[in-house]
């Protein structure tokens, strides 16, 4: 793999040679004298000695040779075997205080590897990090590889099993008896069944496993069956409230994909832990299902009720045009003759005579406040036949509650539709009896709500209060106002803020690179706001692209940057890739990826305990990746020229190929893409990506699957990353009614990359203002494509100031409301800082703030993106450079998208599964095909234009538009043949060296 170059800085922060060191190099010449002062100072820097000369990088073999007057060429002739330097690494350890690790200090490394550490972190890689950090702080020599492999591997073993004992012995014999009961009674052959409903007798542990079905009564039903069973067991609350998130997730991780009778292959303690973890996680999961169903079918029982008016009144429905002339002649001709009858005065007054006054009467029915009480009878029939069963039992076991007085009579009305649950046919409430009175009762409700009894006393309609409480609470658990015990998604939103935050402000404030004070960051911002609208107010009249003027369209006036050179060559140059490399199967172009990358490591480790060779393991690996990546299936794939069948590909899969497992192998081989650049040829490293979401169809048959009505049609959505060499960094599933703009921020800051991302370029979607305002706290240059920028209003940084910038007049508006951002920047930061680490999804944290919310941090968060949108607005209006950049960066993402349809090929591209996880794992598959494309043909292309001919081909405009995302070499279908053995022939100079 190649290396980036080590700049200088780092050369004389870490490689020069110190007077001390130097009089234990005296004495010492040529490659002898080298060879010490290289390995002094790599012992120095990493705590323990290289493995070979190809752990040197070129700068760092001349800076030190120069230093020490010696050749660098001297290096290659240093002897890494022998006497000398063996005399060598004990002059340096006793230099530096260092000794070689004993047997006692492997011993005691281990105990407290598994003591500290291993009990909260269950990846090797990281746990083999802390060793070597310990090792280092106790002036320890770090063993060899293989043992340090051991030691952890022991830790993690003796850390878990402490834990299993620990925790069984938290429930009591019942609870235990219970637990083991759900595997005893467990069929194996359950665990193949797909999609939500599974059939009839099936196990309590299958029930649990299974995931939700579309909306509908019966989902919601067997989701409270579901939610019911699991408490059944009687798991305490507190059972893991000392484990770490990311050792729970591991241990319901591992539950959920080993079959019942491998479980029970286990101790009852292990089997206990390991199920535990799987109900309180998958308790959570339920109650989310639960909320997400009520909130679905609330929507649902509205949207069909409009929809059947509507239907029935649409053909009958005509559009009377010319209202003001009807209008202006029955007044004229009533005037005219006051005394006439209307038949002789006002019909004859009208076009089309009586006909057309009884279509507008008719048509303000259709749209007016009759229309709206017949769908509200209609959704109160719908919602009384049907989908009330399903709701009230969802109230016997959801707990609401909301940290909002305001919302606190929403609860109430709850409490009154629970208790008056079985009242049976009553149509009112008791007298005497009080209803809350909420948002829902008194809006368009209220007529229907408040209705006068036989005696003419007002009463409370019960079935219509019920309706009207449930919308109402539809709206306020969508803000987050209102929120579920024991949720995970839809708990209370304080539990999504950093506990830490009062104690560590200062620290977090600096992670944010933020002041504490607020008067600095608003002087900051205002500063910028100053400077932006003023650069373009000095610029505007020399633009020929930009008009700022008073017109009915929008004050702005944009002219779109013309297309740019195309590339002449680059045509050539892939067509020498394709000659070189001829119709290379995409399996091939896989295998090269894992082969040279290492990426498959993580799973090895995991699965070193198995029984499986490590080979045999790569190969299912990657017959699973490829199956699920071009949508073949395991089933077809098998078939292949390999050696493996359906069944031990798929153990694999369930085993080993977890959604973590699988988003780590797609980021090792983005890094290793980024470490085999040729800076030369690719330019210096990127730091903005572009994102945008593609729809695959799939099936519905489930929760995760919804209607889009811009790809008009049921599906999911990949959200991706892709920086502007076609390096895709982050994806993400989402539901078709997910927030774009939270999908934007969780993956430009939660990427897992060696890539520092600073800027974003976003389709339209990520140009509102709460997207500003986040990115702007976050420290991400958001950079959309603005949509109909003609109606876009620049804000004003200061009041009192209506002369200034007098070329921007037509588009400016209101001065930004600092007062607000000083009220609430504390808050802000807080809800930023929970984004920064993590402590609940962005999604989650940013449904805080929706119209709907009247969080008081919604408004400052507001005020911030005006003022961080305006900025960018006047920028890219006067910045030609800038509208190509983003352009560019969005060209390379809808690439991206072009590249799914032809690697996600099989069923016609339609995701044939109802399991979430099933659903997540095809993305995740995808990005790794696409990432390994794009990592070998950077590495073809770096071939070809390593020979001078072909390189003076690329002219400016070759090398702007040079991209690896390209596969006319590629062969995607046919026999899937797979063989280690058969490696393509691509040059050393660009390519990893070994796996």
């Amino acid at each position: 793999m190649g290396r980036r170059s080590v700049g200088m800085d780092k050369l004389v922060e870490h490689w020069t040679v110190l007077d001390d060191e130097l009089e234990l190099v005296a004495g010492k010449r040529g490659a002898t004298r080298l060879g010490f002062a290289l390995l002094l100072k790599h012992y120095t820097q990493h705590g323990r000695f290289p493995r070979g000369r190809a752990e040197f990088p070129d700068e760092v073999v001349a800076f030190v040779a120069g230093q020490m007057k010696v050749s660098a060429a001297e290096f290659d002739s240093y002897q890494w075997a022998g006497s000398t330097i063996e005399y060598h690494r004990a002059q340096i350890r006793e230099h530096l205080g260092f000794r070689v690790c004993s047997v006692q200090d492997a011993e005691k490394l281990t105990a407290w590897l598994a003591a500290d550490v291993a009990h909260a972190e269950r990846n090797g890689d990281r746990v083999r990090e802390e060793l070597l950090k310990h090792c280092r702080e106790e002036s320890i020599e770090p063993p060899t590889p293989d043992r340090i492999t051991r030691m952890v591997r022991s830790a993690l073993h003796t850390a878990e099993d402490a834990w299993f004992g620990r925790i069984a012995a938290r429930l009591t014999a019942q609870v235990r008896a219970r637990v083991l009961a759900l595997v005893a009674a467990a069929d194996d052959a359950e665990e193949d069944r797909d999609g939500a409903e599974a059939g009839g007798g099936e196990s309590v542990l299958s029930l649990v496993k299974a995931m939700p079905g579309n909306v509908s009564l019966e989902s919601m039903l067997r989701e409270i069956r579901k939610l019911t069973a699991i408490r059944a067991i009687g798991l305490p609350a507190s059972l893991f409230a000392d484990v770490a998130p990311k050792v729970l997730a591991s241990w319901r991780q591992r539950a959920a994909v080993e079959s019942p009778s491998h479980l029970r292959r286990r101790s009852d303690e292990a089997t206990v832990t390991l199920l535990s973890a799987l109900l309180v996680e998958r308790e959570r999961e339920v109650t989310d299902s639960l909320v997400d169903l009520l909130i679905a079918t609330v929507h649902r029982i509205g949207a069909r009720a409009e929809r059947k008016v509507t239907n029935e009144l649409i053909n009958a429905f005509k559009r009377v045009s010319g209202k003001e002339n009807i209008l202006f002649a029955v007044a004229e001709a009533s005037l005219a003759e006051p005394d006439g009858e209307v038949r002789e005065v006002v019909f004859p007054a009208v076009r089309g005579g009586e006909q057309t006054l009884r279509e507008l009467v008719h048509e303000y029915k259709t749209k007016g406040p009759v229309y709206r009480r017949t769908v509200q009878t209609t959704l109160k029939a719908s919602y009384t036949n049907h989908y009330r069963k399903g709701l009230i039992e969802l109230l016997g076991v959801l707990e609401f509650r909301s940290s909002n007085s305001a919302y606190r009579p929403v609860i109430d009305a709850l409490e009154l539709v629970q208790r008056y649950a079985k009242a049976g046919n009553t149509t009112y409430y008791p007298l005497g009896e009080v209803a809350p009175a909420h948002r829902g009762t008194t809006g368009q409700w209220a007529e229907m709500v408040h209705r006068a009894d036989r005696r003419g006393r007002q009463r409370i309609v019960r079935m219509v209060y019920e309706v009207a409480t449930f919308q109402a609470l539809r709206e306020r658990l969508r803000c987050k106002e209102v929120w579920v015990v024991g949720a995970g998604r839809w708990r209370n939103p304080d539990e999504d803020l950093p506990r830490d935050f009062e104690a560590r402000r200062t620290e977090h404030y600096g992670e944010l690179r933020k002041p504490l004070n607020p008067a600095v960051f608003t002087a900051s911002l205002r500063q910028e706001m100053e400077q932006a609208l003023g650069s373009l107010d000095e610029a505007l009249p020399e633009l020929d692209w930009v008009q700022v003027t008073e017109r009915k369209a929008g004050a702005i006036k944009f002219t779109a940057p013309e297309a740019q050179e195309e590339p002449r060559n680059l045509r050539r140059v892939k067509s020498e890739v394709s000659r070189r490399w001829n119709a290379v199967p995409l399996i091939d172009m896989l295998k090269e990826a894992v082969l040279r990358t290492g990426c498959l490591k993580a799973v090895a480790v995991l699965a070193s305990s198995g029984h499986l060779a490590p080979e045999v393991l790569a190969e299912r690996l990657m017959l699973a990746i490829y199956a699920y990546g071009t949508n073949a299936g395991i089933r077809s794939v098998a078939g292949g020229a390999h050696g493996h069948t359906e069944e031990e590909i798929r153990y694999v899969r369930r085993r080993y190929l977890t959604p973590e497992a699988a988003r780590q192998i797609a980021i090792e081989i983005a890094n290793a893409t980024f470490a085999a650049r040729d800076a030369g040829l690719w330019g210096s490293g990127s730091t903005a990506v572009a994102s945008d979401s593609t729809h695959f169809r799939s099936w519905d048959q489930n929760l995760f699957t919804e209607w889009h009505s811009r790809y008009g049609g049921r599906g999911i959505l990949v959200y991706w990353h892709v920086e502007r060499g076609a390096v895709v960094v982050h994806s993400q599933t989402l539901r078709a009614s997910a927030s774009e703009v939270a999908a934007m921020v969780e993956g430009a800051i939660r990427h897992g990359t060696t890539m520092r991302v600073e800027g974003n370029y976003v389709d339209s979607h990520g140009q509102s203002e709460i997207g500003f305002g986040v990115t702007r706290l976050l420290n991400v240059d958001l950079l959309p494509r603005i949509k109909q920028i003609n109606r876009v209003r620049l804000y004003r940084p200061n009041a009192g100031e209506p002369g200034a910038y007098p070329n921007l007049q037509a588009a400016l508006t209101r001065p930004i409301r600092w007062d607000v951002i000083n009220a609430n920047y504390d808050q802000v930061i807080k809800y930023a800082t929970a984004i920064r680490t993590g402590t609940a999804s962005t999604e989650a944290i940013l449904s805080r703030f929706t119209r709907a919310a009247s969080h008081p941090a919604y408004q400052a968060m507001l005020e911030i993106g005006r003022a961080q949108r305006t900025c960018f607005v006047a920028r890219y209006l006067r910045d030609r450079d800038l509208q190509r950049e983003i352009e560019e960066g969005l060209n390379v993402v809808e690439s991206w998208n072009a590249a799914n349809a032809v690697i996600y090929y099989g069923k016609g591209g339609e995701i044939s599964t109802n399991r979430r996880e099933e659903v997540e794992m095809a993305a995740l598959c995808l990005r790794i095909l696409q990432a390994s494309l794009v990592y070998v043909n950077t590495l073809m292309l770096q071939d070809v234009l390593a020979e001078p001919p072909w390189a003076a081909l690329l002219g400016p405009a070759d090398r702007r538009g040079l991209t690896p995302l390209f596969w006319q070499h590629v062969r995607p279908y046919g026999e899937v043949r797979l063989d280690l053995g058969a490696r393509l022939d691509i040059g050393t100079r660009a390519s990893a060296g070994g796996n």
